[in-house]
C-alpha cells in the first residue's frame, strides 16, 4: 500500500494524507461477519469517565476475527481484501472448503486467490497457522497466542511482526517487536508473514475535525487549566508548572517512572 497526498487546494487539505487502498478489493463486508459493537465512549457501567478524550465520531460495525485459527488441515480460499473500521491493518475474507467463512489479519504478501491452511501439517507460506514447534527458526510470525487454545494476543498491528530465535525443550524464544524477548509454550499457534498496512503509522490527519470522526476528542493543556483542576495549573501568563517532574491530572508522575516490574513476569527474558 502507499500514501495519497492531496493539492492543497484548501487549508484542511494542505497536510492530509490518507492510505490509497489500491488493494482492497470490495467495500462491502459479509453481512453474517459483522455486528453492531457498542461504543463505551470512555464510560464505565456506572456512566463515569475512566479513558478521557473519547467520544462521538462515526457509526462502525465490528468484523468478527477468526484469531484461533482452529479449523486445522482444512485449505480456505483467500476471496477478497477488506477494510476495517476498527483496526490499523486490513482483513482477508477466507471461504473454507467446508463452507464456512471467516476474516483473519492480513498478512503482507497473501493474494486473493491464494489458499491458506491451519495445522502442524501446514506448509510455511504466508498466512498458514501453525504451532511455534513446527515453524523455522527465523520466521517471521505474527497473531501469536499466548496461552494455547485461547486465541491469538499478540502481534496484531498494522506492520508489526515477530522473529523465532530458538526453541529449548517444551518452549520457544520469540522476539517481539518491542525488543522484548518473550519464552512461549511450543503449542501456542502463530502465523507466518508480516501484518499489512505498515504505511499507517504515515498517516497525516491534517485537521482537527478528522480526529473528532475518529472518536478522538480534544485534550487541554494541564498548564492552561486552573490549579484546583490541575496540578500544573495557575500563574500569571505562561508561568513554569513549578514541579521538579510533569505530572498528571491526578498527581502521579507522568514521565520516566516504571509502569511494569520485568522481575514479576517469567516469561519475560531480561538481561539487565
Amino acid at each position: 500500500m502507499s500514501l495519497k497526498i492531496y493539492k492543497p487546494y484548501t487549508s484542511s487539505i494542505r497536510n492530509k494524507s490518507t492510505i490509497s487502498f489500491n488493494n482492497i478489493s470490495t467495500k462491502t463486508s459479509e453481512k453474517s461477519l459483522t455486528f453492531y459493537n457498542h461504543r463505551s465512549k470512555g464510560r464505565n457501567n456506572s456512566g463515569k469517565i475512566t479513558t478521557r478524550h473519547k467520544g462521538s465520531g462515526h457509526k462502525k460495525l465490528y468484523r468478527k476475527i477468526d484469531f484461533k485459527r482452529n479449523k486445522t488441515d482444512i485449505k480456505g480460499l483467500v476471496v477478497s481484501i477488506e477494510y476495517d473500521p476498527y483496526r490499523n491493518c486490513n482483513i482477508s475474507l477466507i471461504h473454507y472448503s467446508d463452507g464456512q467463512k471467516c476474516y483473519i489479519l492480513h498478512p503482507e504478501g497473501l493474494m486473493i486467490g491464494n489458499y491458506i491452511s491451519s495445522g502442524k501439517n501446514s506448509n510455511i507460506s504466508i498466512g498458514n497457522s501453525l504451532p511455534l514447534e513446527y515453524i523455522p527458526l527465523g520466521t517471521h510470525i505474527h497473531n501469536i497466542e499466548i496461552i494455547p487454545g485461547k486465541g491469538s494476543q499478540l502481534i496484531r498491528s498494522a506492520g508489526l511482526y515477530g522473529k523465532i530465535l530458538t526453541k529449548i525443550n517444551n518452549f520457544v524464544i520469540v522476539r517481539l517487536p518491542s525488543k522484548i524477548i518473550k519464552i512461549f509454550k511450543k503449542e501456542c499457534y502463530a502465523t507466518i508473514g508480516v501484518v499489512d498496512n505498515f504505511d499507517y503509522y504515515n498517516i497525516n490527519l491534517g485537521k482537527a475535525g478528522r480526529s473528532r470522526w475518529l472518536g478522538i476528542r480534544p485534550s487541554v493543556r494541564g498548564s492552561a487549566m486552573n490549579p484546583i483542576d490541575h496540578p500544573h495549573g495557575g500563574g500569571e501568563g505562561k508561568a513554569p508548572i513549578g514541579r521538579k517532574t510533569p505530572l498528571t491530572p491526578w498527581g502521579k508522575s507522568a514521565f520516566g517512572k516504571k509502569t511494569r516490574k520485568h522481575n514479576n513476569n517469567k516469561d519475560i527474558i531480561n538481561f539487565n
